[in-house]
């Protein structure tokens, strides 16, 4: 790739949640001196088994937020135990603090452009990830059920330099969920 696609970077350390997931792996495979290390986190690898079923898995729980008056996240990235619902509800309020340069709400059409790519990657051949010696961790929820954490295990399991967090009663949102927890690991795994 020409420097000037890689924006003057010689070298850089991704981050990558749910569907930036994906894209983290293609960077990796399609520039892989590009890349330092990479934070894989709620996602799976190409062609991840029950992550092309994301759509009808979602829908229920996305009704389920408006008939409720929640925010569909509250469904979709905790589970329904005591510890998910209270993590969620903490997580929605800190999304709320910032109040200037706020994130804009995701419109129909870019949400169901996701779903259709996260289809797509679900359906996709599998890629060869054990070519990928750059460090890894991946990390998630032991309940995910948007990207099944059985993908991620799949997922750590296929990297040859990885490195696999779960975290307990936690879904989608794990990292959410853990935030301090991931953050110390998160920077533990950098500096190394």
């Amino acid at each position: 790739m020409p420097s000037s696609a890689r924006l003057g970077l010689q070298q850089v350390d991704l981050l990558g949640f749910s569907l930036g997931g994906f894209v983290a792996q293609d960077i990796m495979l399609k520039e892989p001196g590009l890349v330092r290390k990479v934070i894989l986190t709620g996602t799976g690898p190409a062609g991840g088994e029950g992550i092309e079923k994301v759509g009808p898995m979602s829908w229920p729980l996305i009704l389920k937020g408006m008939l409720t008056f929640r925010d569909p996240k509250f469904y979709l990235f905790f589970t329904s135990t005591a510890n998910g619902r209270h993590a969620a509800k903490a997580f929605l309020k800190r999304l709320k603090e910032r109040e200037a340069d706020r994130d804009k709400p995701i419109t129909m059409t870019a949400f169901l452009r996701q779903l259709k790519a996260i289809k797509a990657w679900g359906k996709q051949a599998q890629q060869n990830l054990g070519a990928i010696w750059t460090p890894v961790l991946v990390a998630n929820g032991d309940q995910d059920r948007m990207v099944p954490t059985s993908d991620s295990i799949g997922l750590a399991r296929r990297l040859p330099n990885a490195e696999l967090v779960l975290y307990e009663e936690a879904g989608h949102g794990g990292i959410f969920q853990y935030r301090e927890a991931f953050v110390k690991k998160a920077l533990e795994f950098l500096a190394r």
